[in-house]
């Protein structure tokens, strides 16, 4: 299972010094869409990690698609806190809840 990134390149320079392979800049919604549609359909990929300010640009459907993806599961970090916490997202990738 693999992580992915995708965000300006600001926001994706921190993952790939931490090893992150799978990283794509989004430079406009167009690019934003097309990475996005490319990692939903790439099995490898298990944890999408996106910026919550991306996440809030995409249209309604698109959003909904991505809170209630299992695999990956989606991560939108910075900014407001989504509908589900991190702890939340963790448990339902993985099946267990690692806090307790």
């Amino acid at each position: 299972m693999e992580i992915a990134v995708i965000g300006n390149s600001e926001f994706i320079l921190g993952f790939r010094l931490a090893g992150i392979r799978k990283t794509y800049a989004a430079t406009d919604d167009e690019r934003l869409h097309e990475h996005i549609t490319s990692v939903l359909q790439d099995p490898e990929v298990g944890i999408l990690v996106l910026n919550s300010t991306d996440m809030e640009r995409l249209p309604r459907r698109l959003q909904s698609t991505l809170e209630n993806s299992v695999r990956p599961t989606v991560i939108a970090i910075g900014g407001s806190e989504g509908d589900m916490s991190l702890r939340e997202k963790i448990k339902r990738s993985v099946g267990v809840d690692l806090w307790k």
